[in-house]
């Protein structure tokens, strides 16, 4: 039974189609259609993140792992594990944190039920593979129009050496990870992780960042082959987040590298969180069907100060189950499987507050005329993340529930289809009394609206029709059709009660080709959103959501990689986004103005990376990798364009030898200063997110 886990393990483990930095034949994917499969042959775009490039890169962030995978955007402006993630224009109306995209760690999702993800307790250092599927129609996807990120970690079962990890850098970089894992007899097997990492960022103001993470997983083989896998596990997270700049003084940034002393309001932001999670994972053969049930719980807590109120919320629970079997058939007298489940989980908050914020300073200016006139006390920076008067209370719970089933066959040797459906409930029931609020157009405090509850549900469907087509021994065709809903946010309905739930519609045909030298994937894709909820401006300058009306997405998306020599390996990504509003009206200073036939913003149209590895058998090796951002509109009215950047790039040199491993690794080789982010609101005030500069580690490991 152990060798049987070793091996399926192994295969998880070097699963790495289109990383664009590392492939091999025949690579398979673990959970695309919840079964192992070749990754060429599942009728979908498809890319996995390899260990040896997340090793190699020395990736501590999620973003690092992304960012070079086409049609994807992962950008971070704090450095940290607090990106900003989009996959095919979905994700783009995160106002912070990610959204309609699922993320799941080993089949457990990390996604909270309204679509909410944070990173602050993925430690990467743990994660041997990562999966990312693009588009609506997913079979793990729940509520999530974007696609599914996976996170494979390193099984209690699997075979490994013991390590220790430190690495130290420029800007107060610490980094320490210890990993063991051993045997307790023939079936039990217990594993540790625990890691540190600290940053400060001293190039500009409020940006450091500290992590504590600490993993215990047990795993137990019964005498009739089926096994229990646990994990257990504690984050803390203290995360400062940068202040934005003004065109002015990112003008500056461009010449110095430096960002201090800012204008903008809000100097204080932060995420300080406490994670505490467990999960269960049972496997159990019973004739031709398997069985997969897993239990999880996490409680948290978090500090979030943000743009204009201080979030605390120190009572926050998610319990949730996943019960999947699947079932070994024959059909057209051939090997098949059918997958099918039912999920449960539910999210619950109590009594969360927000405060104003009490070190701040002010400016009274009078506004208005006559019978109208108001002296307000207008804020015009804040000193520190201390808490003020209290703003605002809630309680809330956030339950969905729902029912899966994917059919995976073959009508000839050649001739693959996957057929899946899902379809959900997902119930808000919110309490609350708001007492005073942030007023964006008057930048002051006012009163709230009082005691209001929100009772809303939504049914969600999606299904996919994917077939596959061997043209060669080599070369795959596919195509499918997927459709899905997304839900608004618990947030989003607490600004917008109205917010429908919005459809996409993905049409999409691809080309893989696997050889011992040669792997590529082409993507064609058309997407359709009718509702989509995007961010806007209301009247008064204050964020709130809208539902869109329609929008196009057209894309083409690339990758390749080629073995010059044994030694020598190069290759690339490119993706090509035409994302438009087909309706939509957006509210500009209480008008309704069309922006029909507009571009959606931050996405550019063009985007690509490039790499090189090359590897010694003496164990010397290097690794490069630049990317490319196009440019984009910064607003949904298409008045103003940022720039973009060109070739960021990242080096690595290191020597590998029996039981060690030494590496340098560079991000920001040339040290270019750029944004993150660029934006521009209705009243066209524009914002930019400095992006980091130059960074340097030197990492030692040792493996016992």
């Amino acid at each position: 039974m152990r060798l049987k886990y070793s091996i399926f393990a192994l295969i998880a483990l070097n699963a790495n189609l289109l990383s664009n930095e590392t492939i091999k034949l025949e690579q398979m994917s673990v959970t695309a259609t919840k079964v192992e499969k070749a990754t060429k042959e599942v009728s979908e775009s498809i890319a996995v993140v390899d260990e040896k490039t997340i090793k190699d890169k020395n990736i501590l962030n999620i973003q690092d792992a992304l960012q070079n995978i086409p049609g994807v955007i992962a950008e971070s402006s704090s450095n940290s594990p607090s990106p900003r993630l989009i996959i095919r224009g979905a994700g783009l109306k995160a106002r912070y944190g990610v959204r309609e995209i699922m993320v799941m760690k080993d089949g457990v999702p990390m996604t909270d039920p309204d679509s909410f993800t944070r990173f602050d307790f993925i430690d990467m250092q743990d994660v041997s593979s990562i999966e990312v599927q693009k588009g609506p129609g997913s079979i793990n996807a729940v509520n999530s129009t974007g696609g599914v990120i996976q996170l494979i970690t390193k099984s209690v079962f699997d075979e490994d050496k013991n390590s220790f990890k430190v690495g130290a850098g420029d800007e107060n970089q610490r980094n320490v990870n210890l990993k063991l894992r051993g045997a307790i007899d023939e079936n039990d097997f217990a594993s540790f992780t625990f890691s540190s990492r600290k940053i400060d960022n001293s190039w500009r103001d409020n940006n450091e960042f500290d992590t504590t993470q600490a993993t215990l997983k047990y795993g137990h083989i019964f005498d009739d082959d089926s096994t229990i896998e646990n994990e257990l596990s504690y984050t803390e997270s203290n995360l400062e987040l940068p202040a934005s700049m003004t065109k002015e003084e990112f003008e500056i940034f461009k010449q110095t590298g430096k960002q201090h002393d800012t204008s903008s309001q809000w100097q204080n932001s932060a995420r300080d969180s406490k994670i505490f999670s467990l999960n269960s994972k049972y496997e159990k053969e019973v004739g031709n069907i398997t069985y997969k049930p897993r239990f999880y719980f996490n409680s948290w807590e978090h500090f979030h100060p943000v743009t204009g109120l201080i979030n605390d919320a120190d009572d926050n629970k998610v319990f949730g189950t996943d019960l999947e079997f699947n079932a070994a058939h024959k059909l057209f007298e051939k090997d098949a499987m059918l997958v099918g489940g039912l999920t449960f989980k539910m999210d619950k908050t109590n009594d969360a507050k927000k405060y104003e914020y009490a070190d701040v300073i002010t400016n009274t200016v009078t506004t208005g005329w006559g019978a109208n006139k108001t002296t307000v006390d207008q804020i015009v920076k804040t000193l520190s993340n201390n808490k003020g008067a209290l703003a605002s209370t809630e309680d809330s719970q956030t339950l969905l529930y729902g029912a899966y089933l994917m059919e995976s066959f073959k009508a000839t040797d050649k001739l693959g289809f996957d057929i899946s459906t899902r379809i959900d409930k997902l119930k808000f029931d919110i309490d609350g009394n708001e007492i005073s609020t942030y007023d964006y157009s008057t930048k002051s405090y006012k009163a709230g609206i009082g005691e209001y509850s929100i009772d809303n549900s939504f049914t969600l469907f999606s299904a996919k029709f994917g077939s596959s087509y061997a043209i060669t021994d080599n070369t795959n065709i596919y195509a499918s059709i997927a459709t899905a809903n997304q839900a608004p946010t618990t947030s989003e309905l607490g600004e917008n009660e109205d917010l429908d739930k919005s459809q996409s519609t993905n049409y999409e045909i691809g080309l893989k080709t696997r050889t011992d030298k040669l792997a590529y994937d082409l993507a064609l894709f058309q997407n359709f959103v009718d509702d989509e909820i995007i961010q806007i401006k209301d009247a008064n300058g204050n964020s709130i959501y809208d539902n869109a009306g329609k929008t196009d997405k057209k894309g083409l998306e690339f990758n390749l990689a080629y073995d010059l020599t044994s030694t020598l390996q190069v290759g690339g990504a490119y993706a090509y986004s035409n994302f438009k509003f087909d309706t939509f009206n957006e509210s500009v200073r209480g008008s309704l103005v069309s922006r029909d036939g507009n571009y959606m913003p931050f996405i550019p149209k063009n985007q690509y990376s490039l790499f090189a590895a090359y590897n010694l058998a003496n164990g010397f090796k290097t690794r490069v990798t630049a990317r490319t951002y196009g440019s984009y509109y910064m607003d949904n009215a298409n008045t103003q364009k940022y720039e973009g950047y060109d070739l960021i790039t990242d080096f690595m040199i290191g020597y590998e030898k029996s039981n060690h491993n030494i590496q340098l690794n560079i991000n920001n080789l040339f040290d270019k200063y750029y944004a993150s982010e660029a934006s521009k609101d209705v009243y066209g005030i524009e914002s930019y997110k400095a992006a980091s500069p130059r960074m340097t580690m030197l990492t030692y490991t040792y493996k016992f």
